[in-house]
């Protein structure tokens, strides 16, 4: 507890347009992986647009990790398929958590970020000031796949008693 810095809240939107690994459809989860820590979403059955709205929590110690996103196939008799994954870096949302805003009117953007080689960003990306707290959404384009993206909110969590920003 004494390095934890926060929580960072994953809002697990949906999918749009995964691949498909089974016959004519697929069977989703979203696996986050942010250093140690690992969360995955519920499985939703024959869908390749699946709407998962789960919330997964990590807890910050380094904010210079990247997340992983990996999003597979869930399978009965056999190891499950990939779907294809996604990498974003949580420091420019961070960089904005330091800056300690308050009493933004709500919609307030923040920043912006550009999609680039550099990142998985499918369209820009805005760090917003929504009903009291900072937001984050992000379009992934999923890389190593044919086609698929991931639609995910990002929200920060200050803890009591952490080492703070």
């Amino acid at each position: 507890m004494e390095n934890l810095m926060g929580l960072l809240r994953i809002h697990v939107i949906r999918g749009v347009n995964l691949a498909v690994r089974d016959v004519c459809s697929s069977d989703p989860y979203v696996v986050v992986k942010m250093g140690k820590q690992k969360l995955k979403t519920r499985v939703i059955k024959q869908n390749i647009n699946p709407e998962w709205n789960d919330d997964l929590t990590l807890s910050i110690v380094d904010p210079k990790l990247p997340v992983l996103i990996r999003v597979y196939d869930k399978d009965t008799f056999s190891l499950d398929d990939k779907m294809g994954d996604a990498e974003f870096d949580i420091s420019q949302f961070i960089e904005v958590v330091k800056m300690r805003l308050d009493n933004l009117p709500s919609g307030t953007i923040i920043r912006k970020i550009q999609p680039s080689r550099e990142n998985c960003l499918a369209e820009e990306s805005c760090i917003v000031w929504a009903t009291g707290k900072l937001v984050q959404n992000l379009f992934l384009r999923l890389k190593h796949v044919e086609t698929g993206e991931v639609e995910l909110q990002l929200e920060w969590i200050d803890i009591p008693g952490s080492r703070g920003l």
